[in-house]
């Protein structure tokens, strides 16, 4: 055992290029492996431990109150496949119509923009039962008429004491603040008590019943969709109205990090896969160049089995030692990208979870020690004197076909030379070859990848579309996600806005001082010099009959196919009754691109006609955009909010806003420049592929590295032999660098088509993990030039690793050369 342990410890100690080659290997293949299965695992801990918690649903449905009894759907709670049940709720959707501040002001908001609350009448016991607990982030709950609690992801101030008034409600109802809560689900936009909901919904068809179901099989959607079909065919046909899973939360709740698994989990197989093929070669080329040392050991003494355990422990140890880096450096990789998520369920802190440190840890050691069990095995059946007797020679006539075919070539000597090397050691040439293949499609997966973050960036990174955004009241998007407010009503109440999104620049003063008039913006910006083309935007919620909660709805005045989102499949609405929509909204209303969408506007209804879908990268809501007249029948008087500008080709935007600085004033309105700035995850994104790109690169060249200098101590002899019939330094130099070229073009040729297959199999499943589809114009974004220059990768990373073999082979001293052995 000690004569193996300083076996070990020598050869560790001496191939020094050979153990810096197998730590960063296994640094590498550590690191992208702890990132994509800890990201994985931790990604979803938070969301599951709360929904768990809060006993959350896993369907919330909507019955039409006038068709089906309280005591009907409370027998549904007893259906096979249904776990739990609470309910029937009271629940009806409706708008407020003024909304007023704690100290007495309002809200600088038209009434048809405010938002569309679903209310739910729940009771304090109703909220603490068995499916959906309502957990009261501050106040208390309701317990009689006149108030409400909000839920804490509703689109008004978060101001316990905010009054709210329903002027289309019979008595002109107002309802106050008393708390703010959060469901798991989103159930409702607000709870108040059963009978101040019966009060608000005096007119049956005003209203329905909700149920929330816990279902016994709720892992995937075909699930719930079982689930919900079995409810529904126990009721009378039409009597559910709306329904809506758990799962698209759950995908929205996980986007920010589980995004990041598929790319980061392809790095880790590439990775894996490199230190398998890496050790091999390391391996297998000590074991090559130790034939005679390893006659000697056995000639003393060393048995077959002690002979495979000291090359196995020559891999292990490095490798160790690697294992150590690669799950320090994956751990720390992982605190930006898990700090996203540590406070949004209160459940903490978010870390990579120890048993997926063991596990990757098991598992990569295990794969090194196999790939040096299979390379160290043929050293353990030599015989002493055989081992002796071959030395480091090659096997006889391997590699003789190639030099002559090559010597026919009208290539330059060296050249030939070189090109004939690899077949000398076929089985080594092809590992190699793999290697540095793969190390080609890292780097095109990575361009690929970076690119679509590049085109993500522009396309989505700024706030809106135009050079220039006009905010209508102070609402533009403050730093923090919510909306900056405006007052009015009473002296000292106005605030201007928290700054502008998307890296633009505001340019106005305290705000707009007096009621805002979108006619008069709009004029001002028609007759502005500078401005190229404009439309405007109000954003509503609306309900759906397909869609449980509420649908968030951007109505455009004016042309937008200039601007239009990145699409997916279909077209962009071209007038009135037409209608986009997002991947979120086919998949909760279970249709499709061509078919009808009827949207509820407190009592008057449209239906459009969905003419495409969008891709938006900022929507984590169910979202319809359609030209303004086509909600002109809902009585809602939409206004826009905001005007986006395009301006001619060499206009300021700073000099333009200064200009219409007055007459936006005037208009109650104000400006900022719109930029695109990547946001946090695009960032986090593209260092760690840079960082992953750069470890695979370097393993790669190190590879070859390793590689060559093994062949050239091989074959030192040789080159002195040569040297002394006449080759020059140069020549060495271009046999040596040669004789990987052409295994470097080749990894090319194959890596970069595989690397643009995996960039097309990763992208579209890191949109599926946000609930989104991936337009075609975020695959194709590498253009012919890319691609040549990826198709050299190859040849790059084989003459990068060559050049300081060859270099000390061109430079050694024919004499010292052929005194080698």
């Amino acid at each position: 055992m000690a004569a193996v342990g300083r076996v070990v410890r020598s050869g560790v100690a001496r191939r020094r290029v050979q153990t810096a080659v197998m730590v960063l290997t296994v640094v590498t293949a550590v690191s992208a492996s702890v990132l994509a299965a800890g990201l994985l695992v931790a990604s979803r801990a938070p969301f599951d431990r709360a929904f768990a918690r809060q006993a959350g649903a896993h369907l919330t449905a909507r019955f039409d109150a006038g068709a089906v009894h309280t005591d009907t759907l409370a027998a549904t709670r007893s259906l096979p496949g249904v776990a739990a049940a609470a309910g029937p709720f009271r629940t009806l959707s409706t708008r407020p119509t003024a909304v007023t501040l704690p100290d007495g002001g309002s809200l600088n908001i038209p009434d048809g923009q405010l938002p569309l609350l679903t209310l739910v009448g729940r009771s304090a016991a109703d909220a603490t039962g068995q499916v959906d607990k309502v957990i009261l982030v501050d106040g208390r709950w309701p317990t009689g008429p006149g108030e409400i609690v909000l839920d804490a992801g509703a689109s008004l101030p978060p101001l316990t004491g905010l009054k709210l008034t329903f002027a289309d409600l019979p008595g002109a109802p107002v309802l106050t603040v008393v708390g703010r809560g959060r469901s798991m689900t989103h159930s409702a936009s607000g709870w108040v008590t059963p009978d101040q909901l019966t009060a608000l919904a005096q007119a049956p068809e005003s209203a329905g019943y909700q149920m929330l179901y816990r279902l016994t099989a709720a892992a995937t959607e075909a699930e719930v969709q079982a689930g919900r079909d079995a409810i529904s065919a126990a009721l009378p046909a039409g009597t559910m109205t709306g329904s809506q899973s758990y799962l698209p939360v759950r995908r929205s709740a996980l986007a920010d990090t589980t995004v990041y698994v598929p790319f980061v989990a392809a790095f880790g197989l590439l990775a894996l896969a490199m230190s398998a093929l890496i050790i091999g070669i390391v391996v297998s080329g000590a074991v090559g160049a130790s034939t005679w040392r390893i006659g000697v050991l056995k000639a003393l003494g060393f048995t077959p089995v002690q002979v495979v355990r000291a090359y196995v422990g020559q891999a292990l140890v490095p490798s160790a030692v690697g294992t150590g880096l690669g799950l320090l450096l994956g751990n720390l990789a992982a605190v930006p990208i898990l700090h996203q998520q540590a406070s949004a369920y209160q459940v903490g802190a978010q870390t990579i979870a120890p048993w997926v440190d063991i596990a990757v840890a098991g598992w990569v050691l295990l794969l090194v020690g196999l790939a040096a069990l299979l390379a160290s095995a043929r050293a353990g059946r030599l015989r002493a004197m055989d081992a002796i007797a071959v030395g480091r020679a090659p096997r006889a006539g391997r590699g003789q076909l190639a030099q002559r075919l090559t010597g026919r070539l009208p290539l330059p000597r060296p050249i030939a030379l070189g090109l004939a090397a690899p077949f000398a050691h076929p089985a080594r040439s092809a590992v190699l070859a793999a290697a540095v293949c793969l190390g080609v499609v890292g780097a095109t997966f990575a361009v690929g990848l970076g690119a679509t973050l590049t085109t993500l960036t522009e396309d989505n990174g700024a706030d809106g579309r135009g050079d220039v955004l006009i905010d209508m009241g102070g609402m533009l998007a403050a730093g923090d996600g919510v909306a900056a407010v405006e007052t009015r009503g009473k002296p000292g109440n106005q605030a201007g806005p928290a700054g502008g999104a998307g890296g633009g620049s505001p340019v106005g003063g305290g705000g707009p001082a007096q009621e805002p008039d979108p006619r008069a913006a709009a004029a001002a910006i028609s007759a502005a010099p500078g401005t190229e083309r404009f439309y405007g935007t109000a954003e509503t919620e609306l309900s759906a009959p397909a869609i449980a909660g509420p649908l968030q709805v951007t109505a455009y005045d004016g042309d937008a196919s200039w601007a239009s989102l990145p699409m997916i499949s279909g077209r962009w609405f071209g007038g009135p009754g037409e209608a986009v929509v997002d991947t979120r909204f086919l998949r909760a209303a279970n249709t499709e691109v061509g078919g009808t969408v009827t949207l509820d506007g407190g009592g008057r209804t449209v239906t459009l006609r969905i003419v495409g879908e969008f891709f938006d990268l900022h929507a984590d809501t169910i979202d319809l955009r359609t030209d303004m007249g086509s909600l002109a029948s809902l009585g809602l008087g939409l206004a826009p909010s905001r005007f986006d500008v395009d301006l001619r080709p060499g206009t300021d935007a700073v000099q333009y806003l200064a200009r219409l600085r007055p007459d936006l004033e005037a208009a109650g309105a104000m400006g900022q420049t719109n930029e695109p700035a990547p946001g946090s995850t695009i960032i986090i994104m593209k260092s760690l592929i840079t960082m992953l790109t750069l470890m695979i690169a370097a393993v790669a060249v190190l590879g070859v590295l390793d590689t060559v200098v093994l062949d050239v101590r091989r074959r030192v002899r040789d080159f002195g032999i040569l040297k002394a019939l006449g080759m020059t330094p140069r020549q060495t130099m271009v046999v040596i660098v040669t004789s990987v070229a052409g295994i470097g073009l080749l990894a090319g040729f194959v890596g970069v088509p595989t690397g643009i297959a995996l960039h097309h199999f990763v992208v579209p499943r890191m949109g599926a993990t946000g609930g989104t589809s991936v337009p075609a114009r975020y695959l194709d974004v590498l253009r012919l030039p890319e691609q040549l220059g990826l198709l050299a990768g190859g040849l790059v990373i084989a003459v990068a690793g060559a050049l300081a073999p060859a270099g000390w082979a061109a430079g050694s001293r024919t004499a010292t050369a052929l005194r080698s052995e």
